[in-house]
């Protein structure tokens, strides 16, 4: 993005005044961005709350001026905002949630791609925002379809954010000192994917040697060698934005490990496993994710405790079951907030640093 002849934004707030007056009169304010107690006929938006809402650019429209762009500073401002008092909140479904923030962020990112930011500091504003999008996209869970969030849609948004960011790094010469995590990131978000790891696999030798890569590197390695012990104890270690970057892969995963179990243990009397061994095998949050799990390919339960591997019962039906994934996502956040883990530079093992730049 350096280089390029466009202005910088000069918005100091998260939505130009202009906005929010035109959506006031036009009642196009989201619940979130209303003045709390406003009482008033149409509702009054919040100059702390409202936040700029996306808008696809049109064929032959004038570019917005530069008093309608927000800047690097508040668009990073306007992510944090997001992650740390809308992603968190309890009055709202995950759905709603994730519908409000998505499309938010696509505004972020449109305001990004309209003036002349840095390679830096574009960089900064794009992290930021897929780990937020990621974040809300994978506490949707099972029942994300049935809500006001698209969940094709928003797969198609964090693949365009994955897009942008991938694209700002291979054209500055940085530092970007979280790079090899977001590298990281796009491989997890696409495992199994032979394009995502050939991208992957043309990065320099400093930046894959680095341990947000190579862990990345590893868990795709095992979900193709269909190595589900070595598969989930990966899964099990994996940092929160990372783990919430798979978690769309956890119950294919899941189920071609069940797959493999059934052709390897279905006899004509049926063989039994206790399903204590599958919440450890497959990192279930409990039993009773375990006996749903098993149910929902066809096979019977031999009381509360074991599972039985009858030959010709194992079906495969629909998407496999989500599950609530506690387990392998929920409980990393550790009494961080969201916005903690999204603005810091690194997880766990501080900022990954190659030692030259990409």
């Amino acid at each position: 993005m350096a280089g390029c002849e466009l202005p910088m934004g000069t918005c100091p707030d998260m939505c130009p005044a202009a906005e929010r007056a035109e959506r006031e009169k036009e009642r196009r304010l989201h619940r979130f961005e209303v003045a709390p107690g406003c009482g008033s006929d149409p509702p009054r938006a919040d100059p702390q709350r409202a936040v700029k809402e996306y808008q696809r650019p049109a064929a032959g429209k004038a570019r917005p001026p530069p008093s309608q762009l927000r800047p690097p500073s508040v668009l990073l401002a306007t992510v944090r905002y997001l992650a740390g008092e809308v992603a968190e909140r309890a009055d709202a479904s995950c759905a709603e949630v994730a519908s409000f923030v998505a499309d938010r962020l696509r505004a972020v990112r449109l305001d990004l791609a309209l003036q002349g930011a840095g390679d830096a500091e574009a960089a900064a504003v794009l992290e930021a925002a897929l780990a937020v999008l990621l974040a809300v996209a994978a506490r949707l869970g099972p029942d994300g379809a049935r809500g006001p969030a698209d969940p094709v849609l928003l797969q198609a948004q964090v693949q365009e954010g994955f897009g942008s960011l991938r694209r700002c790094y291979a054209q500055g010469a940085g530092p970007h000192p979280r790079q090899a995590a977001f590298q990281g990131l796009f491989l997890l978000y696409n495992l199994g994917s032979v394009e995502a790891l050939h991208e992957v696999l043309q990065l320099p030798d400093a930046l894959r040697s680095c341990p947000a890569l190579r862990r990345a590197l590893a868990v795709d390695s095992a979900f193709r060698e269909g190595n589900t012990a070595r598969l989930f104890r990966l899964l099990r270690v994996l940092p929160y934005l990372q783990s919430c970057a798979v978690r769309c892969h956890v119950g294919r995963a899941r189920r071609g490990a069940l797959a493999r179990l059934a052709r390897a243990l279905s006899t004509p009397k049926g063989q039994t496993l206790p399903l204590a061994f599958m919440v450890h095998l497959l990192a279930l949050d409990g039993p009773e994710e375990a006996r749903d799990l098993c149910q929902a390919h066809g096979l019977p339960l031999d009381g509360q405790e074991r599972v039985v591997f009858l030959r010709g019962r194992y079906t495969e039906e629909g998407l496999p079951p989500a599950g609530t994934c506690q387990v392998l996502v929920g409980s990393k956040l550790a009494g961080r907030t969201l916005e903690e883990v999204v603005m810091a530079e690194e997880e766990e093992e501080g900022v990954d640093r190659p030692k030259s730049p990409a």
